[in-house]
């Protein structure tokens, strides 16, 4: 509310810091940033809100931000009755922003579950960095990894590697640096890949050595082991113990989801992704479930309903490319051809130097059976074996 657009990115990573703390209590089951944030800025009914989200409480305020001051403003609403448990101010210089999120947490925690421990209470009041000027670096990169082209990712590393030099102890930019080389790998922008998959491996060890439980360096950590070094059973232990640590994130149930698809377990990754979903179901990223589901339908052999998947995932991410090799390669065993090489002249459009020889450059890491049924519907939906 300060009245300056260009402060919505400070409004909106406190939102976000405010939830992943409400979420670390495991009694309480709080729904994700993506889904939250989809009513943001409307003039929305809090009973509808708790219709459509199926939750009991719905926290609403503001932050505004003057010069040095900040003031958060917090209700607490019973989304069946629209009843109004409980309401409170916090102001306070700049410098004390993360005591003022902890205040605003523990008022809402100590209303709904009063029982919880405080040895739980204490778990949540963590201050991520001293640095102002390195959180804001963070919350800008934030911003610009949204954007999800090659040159705002690149735009996204400048950021967090800021954030990093004024913080050196600062965890969470080094693991979201690490998820653009993550991004970068999906969409074949790697250049120097053996540099840049060790930079990526470099990144995450250290995010976890500074924050070892912290659920989403961890989970986030994880992923990027998994797909980018192909550390499968490294990625899984990281991603594990995220989801013990707060199994209220949506994005770890469906990193978890992903990785036992990954691993021959698609049945089980199907029922993991869909939790996920239930744990956001407004989410505007839900185009990553959807791959996820594409994928673990693809290798369960249901060719059709993989395709239905790989498709909504289109919808929202016309270029996606997982999701158009998911189609033209799900399309080509259900014998739509036509289908399947339309998905791969795209596809060819987007990449034009992938070729069946080197596919594992962009592929997660399947096993064996799983590489070769995906490598054959790839070659069935045409896509030559060498450059």
């Amino acid at each position: 509310m300060s009245g300056d657009p260009e402060q919505e990115y400070f409004a909106d990573g406190m939102v976000e810091d405010i939830i992943t703390a409400l979420s670390r209590f495991k009694l309480l089951f709080v729904i994700a940033r993506n889904s939250s944030f989809t009513y943001k800025g409307k003039s929305v009914d809090v009973k509808q809100v708790g219709r459509e989200l199926g939750v009991r409480y719905v926290l609403e305020g503001s932050v505004r931000k003057a010069g040095n001051r900040v003031r958060i403003t917090g209700q607490l609403i019973e989304a069946a009755t629209g009843t109004h448990l409980w309401a409170d101010r916090f102001d306070g210089p700049l410098e004390d922003v993360f005591d003022l999120q902890d205040k605003v947490t523990a008022s809402v925690v100590g209303l709904i579950a009063p029982k919880l421990e405080q040895t739980e209470i204490e778990r949540a009041r963590r201050k991520p960095t001293e640095s102002l000027d390195a959180y804001d670096y963070y919350l800008r990169g934030m911003a610009a990894y949204e954007g999800a082209t090659k040159e705002a990712n690149e735009e996204a590393l400048r950021l967090y590697s800021k954030a990093i030099a004024l913080d050196p102890a600062f965890a969470s930019p080094y693991v979201m640096a690490a998820r653009c080389y993550a991004l970068r790998r999906v969409n074949g922008w790697m250049i120097d890949r053996a540099t840049e998959v060790a930079e990526a491996i470099r990144l995450v060890r250290r995010a976890v050595v500074l924050s070892n439980d912290d659920a989403v360096v961890l989970g986030i950590g994880g992923f990027i082991l998994a797909y980018v070094a192909g550390d499968l059973a490294g990625g899984a232990t990281y991603v594990d113990r995220a989801r013990t640590l707060n199994p209220n994130l949506a994005f770890v149930w469906g990193y978890t989801g992903w990785i036992n698809i990954c691993r021959g377990r698609p049945e089980d990754g199907i029922e993991n992704v869909a939790h996920a979903m239930r744990l956001s179901p407004l989410d505007p990223s839900m185009h990553r479930s959807y791959f996820y589901m594409a994928l673990g339908h693809f290798f369960a052999g249901r060719n059709d309903d993989a395709a239905l998947w790989a498709e909504m995932v289109l919808r929202e991410q016309p270029d996606h490319a997982g999701a158009l090799r998911t189609l033209a390669a799900s399309s080509a065993f259900a014998g739509r051809i036509e289908e399947a090489r339309k998905a791969m002249s795209r596809i060819r459009q987007i990449d034009p130097a992938l070729r069946i020889s080197n596919l594992a450059d962009v592929l997660p890491p399947f096993g064996p059976e799983y590489f070769a049924r995906y490598t054959e519907g790839l070659r069935l939906a045409g896509l030559p074996e060498r450059p």
